[in-house]
């Protein structure tokens, strides 16, 4: 091990390596002064004492410098070699990254008055309801930003004042304070038959009743997690549009129309397009974003998941449901590239989120019969046991193989209804954050499953590469995902990537 005289004589760069890979990998120095006090709380650096590192200031002991090196994974020599910081490792400037689009020519194709006549005859024919569409321009707008949302999280944390967990007596302590009252009412979950004929349970779980009531399912007196999602939601509507009239309804199961909040629904919709749609699916998101940023404020939550390696079980820890939990997650983490599935039988997404920009399967918006059920989202759905199960995947996306790494659970909701959850990450951009060749590995992986008819145990230097990015990233999931095969996915409509192929036979399954 080198000693400090020798630190110091090969210090020059060590500082701007340090700051520079901490930036790369969307770390505050809070975050990972907490990540080395994880590896070696006795040697690892204060945040005053890593600011002055950084800086130039001070020279870090042999002791702490390795410490550093094993969150970052590197060797301890790399730090002190006189090259300055590479490339591979200076932070990108200027971009969040989200979903990347492209000039769209020519452009009087989409003026307002062009839009207007084709957005209606559009929704007609794909049957889709003014009320979705204006969902998945919100999930667009949501991509682009990542799911970060200072201003809605300000208002959370201004009303929950950062506690967590926040209990039910607080929560309605809050309600009171805000001037409304509770109802109560009873109501059992009702059959209710889909356009593609599939019967699913559904129930009313609560509403808002303008001007200050809010009326609540008996139901929720045996579901503490739901009751207080139920509760944060109704407050995030009452601080954030001032309880302006609108009635507002929550509900578990079928609904009228795909909802950014999973539950929530303000009124019927309709086949065309109006402000009102825009307004009211505007509010499901923001409702809904409040009420997981007031349950799972960012910075205590992000501690949290940082202490425990992003487990999906956190939620008992907290006190919600897995599905705030998990949404959460893709909006506090300081990894940028992450997506969000809840997906119902027989093959149906009804939450999604895409911040990593992958692409979506077959099933959203509309039922199918056979979704690619390589899909850990969809492969769960015919799974008896609850427990959950990581995976890495490979797809093609822009004709380029890419790496993603998820976590699935199956749950059932209040109205009785099994989904699965499912969260997960795109792996190249961490591989690449790391200096290595992410399209390459990416390459190489997909030609061992394409070898082995879809599916194949990760190759040894591969796996190598993958651990260390897993342990960077914290995720704990990421690393069992590792230990099992990987698996060729596709979207619907794409070439199937598996040898043979799955649609040979007219299906797609395992």
């Amino acid at each position: 091990m080198k000693n400090n005289n020798s630190l110091m004589r090969k210090s020059h760069f060590l500082g701007t390596k340090i700051r520079n890979l901490r930036k790369r990998n969307n770390l505050t120095m809070e975050d990972l002064s907490a990540r080395c006090v994880r590896v070696d709380a006795n040697s690892a650096p204060s945040v005053s004492y890593l600011s002055m590192i950084e800086r130039g200031k001070r020279v870090p002991s042999a002791a702490m410098l390795a410490v550093i090196a094993s969150v970052f994974q590197k060797d301890v020599d790399w730090f002190l070699d006189d090259a300055p910081e590479e490339q591979a490792i200076t932070p990108v400037k200027g971009s969040r990254g989200g979903i990347s689009g492209m000039a769209l020519e020519p452009s009087f194709l989409f003026s307002n008055e062009i839009l207007q006549i084709a957005i209606p005859e559009m929704l007609s024919q794909t049957g889709i309801t003014g009320r979705q569409f204006a969902h998945l321009l919100i999930r667009a707008h949501q991509e682009h930003h990542q799911n970060h949302f200072p201003d809605l999280e300000r208002a959370a944390e201004e009303v929950g004042l950062k506690r967590m967990p926040l209990s039910l007596e607080e929560l309605l302590e809050i309600v009171a304070q805000l001037g409304m009252k509770i109802r109560w009412f009873e109501r059992l979950p009702q059959a209710v038959m889909d356009e593609q004929g599939i019967t699913e349970q559904h129930i009313v779980t609560s509403y808002f009743e303008p001007k200050n009531t809010i009326y609540l399912n008996k139901l929720l007196k045996a579901h503490s997690h739901r009751l207080k999602y139920d509760l944060a939601v109704h407050i995030g509507h009452c601080i954030l549009h001032n309880k302006d009239g609108m009635r507002s309804v929550m509900v578990a199961g079928r609904s009228h129309g795909t909802s950014l909040a999973d539950d929530s629904v303000s009124s019927p919709s309709s086949s065309t397009v109006d402000a009102q749609d825009i307004l009211h699916a505007w509010r499901d998101f923001e409702s809904s974003f409040f009420a997981g940023a007031l349950l799972c404020p960012k910075v205590p939550y992000r501690q949290l998941l940082d202490r425990h390696g992003y487990e999906i079980d956190i939620n008992k820890k907290v006190g919600v449901s897995s599905s705030v939990a998990m949404r959460r997650m893709t909006a506090v983490s300081p990894y940028s590239h992450w997506h969000y599935f809840d997906a119902y039988s027989p093959g149906k997404l009804k939450a999604v989120y895409r911040g990593n920009g992958i692409p979506l399967p077959w099933g959203n918006m509309r039922q199918v019969e056979d979704p690619c059920q390589h899909w850990a989202v969809f492969r769960k759905l015919s799974e008896t046991n609850t427990g959950s199960s990581a995976q890495i995947s490979i797809l093609d996306v822009a004709d380029e193989p890419k790496i993603y790494a998820c976590e699935s659970i199956r749950v059932a909701d209040l109205a009785g209804n099994d989904h699965v959850l499912c969260a997960g990450i795109d792996l190249n951009p961490a591989i690449e954050a790391q200096g290595r060749d992410a399209k390459g590995i990416s390459q190489a992986l997909k030609a061992a499953c394409v070898d082995n008819g879809g599916s194949s145990a990760i190759p040894k230097a591969i796996k190598s590469d993958l651990k260390s990015v897993a342990k960077i990233l914290n995720i704990n999931w990421v690393e069992r995902g590792i230990e099992t095969e990987a698996k060729l996915i596709c979207s619907r409509g794409a070439v199937c990537p598996r040898k043979p192929s799955c649609y040979a036979s007219g299906k797609c399954g395992g």
